[in-house]
């Protein structure tokens, strides 16, 4: 239960931040951050397979 308290006071924060910031500069982020989870599906994907 602490987790997803914590878990939700992160999101808003980070949805008050994109709030403020400019939209190239969320879209930027959220590409990036896009790209990480990518990447990090494709090798978890390749790990479970492997083994």
């Amino acid at each position: 239960m602490l987790f997803l308290v914590a878990a939700l006071l992160l999101l808003g924060v980070a949805m008050g931040s994109v709030a403020h910031a400019p939209l190239p500069v969320s879209l930027v982020a959220a590409a990036v951050i896009g790209v990480w989870l990518t990447v990090f599906a494709v090798r978890e994907r390749h790990a479970r397979r492997r083994s």
